[in-house]
């Protein structure tokens, strides 16, 4: 009989154990995964303070315009709300959010109008307080 086996090895010589697979726990990847997305969020919401309502001159976080921030893989959903329903500046304050949030996320941006009226309780405590205005 012919032996095929082209390496020969010792008897006594053992194969080394396969290395366990690296698995990470969902538990772990989604803790990692949430402050990374805090962290984008945190990120994001610090770049739109760029960006000024030029009749205010306060910045969209600041008055309280941006409402809600929604994540998914390459896209960013951003809910806004303007100072009045027929804001003159309306139209290009959309436009530099949505390209504010393109630029810092490296994601698609879209921003929808939300439905509530805007008044002076939605803005950031010390604007409100620079303007005079107490709640």
């Amino acid at each position: 009989m012919v032996d095929t086996n082209l390496t020969k090895q010792p008897k006594d010589h053992k194969e080394p154990a396969p290395k366990p697979a690296e698995t990470t726990t969902p538990e772990k990847s989604a803790s990692e995964s949430e402050l990374a997305l805090m962290d984008l969020e945190d990120q994001t919401r610090n770049a739109l303070r760029e960006v000024y309502d030029p009749e205010l001159g306060l910045n969209v976080v600041e008055l309280g315009l941006v409402r809600k921030l929604d994540w998914s893989p390459g896209k960013v959903e951003i809910t806004m709300i303007l100072t009045t329903p027929f804001c003159p500046y309306g139209p290009a304050l959309i436009d530099q959010v949505r390209e504010k949030v393109q630029e810092v996320t490296s994601r698609t941006a879209q921003v929808s109008m939300g439905l509530e009226m805007w008044d002076p309780s939605m803005m950031e405590d010390q604007a409100a307080a620079n303007w005079g205005l107490y709640y």
